[in-house]
């Protein structure tokens, strides 16, 4: 983020708050990255076959899809109602809230239910045995997971990030905890959506006491409930709902198709290279989640060219940390698999090569589509997501049938990139940036990607154990802090200030 004179003026007491929400979400997603580093780690290597564990990942998968259904962009319509009636009138809050739990709850039954009776039906249609009664824990996790989410993304309405960033850690490390108890017990795939289950079901319920005793009780409720507020709430979810489908198709349904043409091993595959660039995005995530009710504010209050200027800097930051990374993973990704995953995983090199390219546009995306729905554009955004996921799908019923997992990784790449790109377009109408300094940043981390990728590949055939890979990445990662400081990309003196 930018100090005076780079984001229009933002105050000292804007910025501190700006930097604690977002310690409190990259420490969130940090222990979520390193807690499902574990368990992938652990199911791979210790007590899942590669069969095993993509039978566990399409379960998975499914229930997000399913999810789909359960939200219908009920969460971020909430939210955004939140956000702007804490302002105009407070006295509304407990309606907008009483009528997000309604919506929810009623779609959480209508699509759990769903799914266990169905279970039996997708089973056949995936020609994947065991998969039905598996469902019939996947509904449980399906309701833990959406009201987990649904509290979470109130607390960012309310602009208190650090509250979504506590249930989110209560989640994760509870989830690993009961995972690796339930797998060791010997209740295989079963025992291990169970945890998942779980570790969602107590994040969801210390996310409801939080939101009760800092918030609800504290609400004076307008006797009147505003009119058309149910109305307008339920219309706003529907393009944030078209955005959330194309996003499971991105995320969800490849990996739904892959385990249905090419079986559940290629689906263990990608989910594993999906996974390992998933790890990459948290640094990405955390800035966007933070500052994207900052552009809602920013525009409300007409101070667009801050926000621009902070949309600026939070691109600069994401670019110079991925492109570098996106290349390390090119780079290491054939003896990272096999030493850390085992052999048997090998098939899924290809695939985390490919995928690197969407690491660098889900950075951009992470700090750029969720600030749209605060700036008014969700149906913009809606729309050039449902056309690029509809290629999206178009191209793995194509290509996944001949080349499996990496024509999968192939299809989300290209898709997504030209999504991201759409994106980018829709900020520029709603932000005056200056493409000149997107164009530094742009040149900048390409500069310093080139330099890494050069020291990388000098050591890396000396990479033979995981302790030398460990030290070859070591390497690149302390070039790459020297050309980022030697160039002026990053500037100590201003991380030191906007640190104090």
């Amino acid at each position: 983020m930018a100090d005076r004179g780079e984001d229009g003026g933002r105050s000292a007491s804007d910025r501190n708050w700006l930097l604690r929400g977002l310690t409190a979400t990259f420490l969130s997603r940090a222990i979520k990255v390193v807690a499902n580093g574990l368990l992938l780690v652990f199911l791979t290597r210790v007590v899942f076959t590669p069969g095993e564990y993509g039978l566990f990942s399409i379960v998975i998968a499914i229930v997000g899809v399913a999810q789909l259904f359960a939200d219908l962009g009920i969460g971020r319509s909430t939210s955004r109602y939140l956000n702007e009636y804490k302002e105009e009138d407070p006295s509304q809050l407990p309606h907008i809230l009483k009528i997000g739990f309604v919506y929810r709850s009623l779609f959480i039954c209508i699509v759990g239910t769903a799914l266990v009776f169905g279970g039996d039906l997708i089973e056949r249609l995936m020609g994947t045995p065991e998969l039905g009664g598996l469902l019939i824990i996947g509904a449980v996790y399906l309701a833990t997971i959406s009201m987990k989410a649904f509290v979470s993304i109130l607390f960012q309405g309310y602009n208190h990030v650090t509250l979504s960033a506590v249930i989110n850690i209560v989640d994760s490390l509870t989830r690993v905890a009961f995972v690796v108890g339930l797998t060791l017990l010997s209740f295989g795939v079963a025992g291990a959506v169970l945890g998942y289950a779980i570790g969602a079901g107590l994040g969801t319920a210390v996310g409801l006491w939080l939101l009760y005793t800092r918030y609800y009780r504290h609400h004076n409720a307008a006797s009147k409930r505003a009119d058309g507020l149910k109305r307008r709430l339920l219309e706003y979810s529907i393009p944030l709902t078209a955005s959330r489908s194309a996003n499971v198709v991105d995320k969800r349904i490849d990996i739904v198709l892959v385990g249905a043409l090419a079986g559940p091993v290629s689906a263990g595959f990608y989910t594993l290279a999906k996974q390992v660039a998933t790890f990459l995005d948290v640094p990405a995530r955390s800035i966007g989640f933070t500052v994207s009710p900052v552009f809602g504010e920013d525009k409300a209050n007409d101070q667009v060219e801050r926000a621009a200027r902070l949309y600026e800097r939070s691109v600069h930051y994401v670019l110079l940390l991925y492109a570098p990374a996106a290349a390390g993973i090119v780079l290491v990704a054939d003896p990272a698999i096999e030493l850390i995953f085992g052999v048997d995983y090998g098939g899924a090199v290809p695939v985390v090569q490919i995928l690197s390219i969407f690491v660098v546009f889900q950075a951009i995306n992470l700090v750029t589509t969720q600030g749209l729905d605060y700036l008014g554009r969700a149906r913009d955004r809606a729309i050039a997501k449902g056309i690029t996921s509809a290629a999206n799908l178009g191209l793995n019923l194509l290509l996944i049938p001949v080349y499996g997992a990496v024509g999968a990784a192939a299809a989300t790449a290209v898709t997504f990139t030209a999504y991201v790109l759409v994106s980018l377009y829709i900020v520029d109408q709603e932000l005056p940036l200056e493409y000149s300094r997107l164009a530094r940043s742009t040149g900048s981390a390409l500069g310093i990607t080139g330099g890494m990728a050069l020291g990388v590949s000098l050591l890396l055939p000396f990479a033979a154990t995981l302790a030398s890979l460990v030290g070859v990445v070591l390497f690149g990662v302390c070039v790459w802090a020297i050309l980022s400081i030697t160039t002026g990309a990053i500037e100590p003196q201003r991380v030191r200030r906007l640190l104090n």
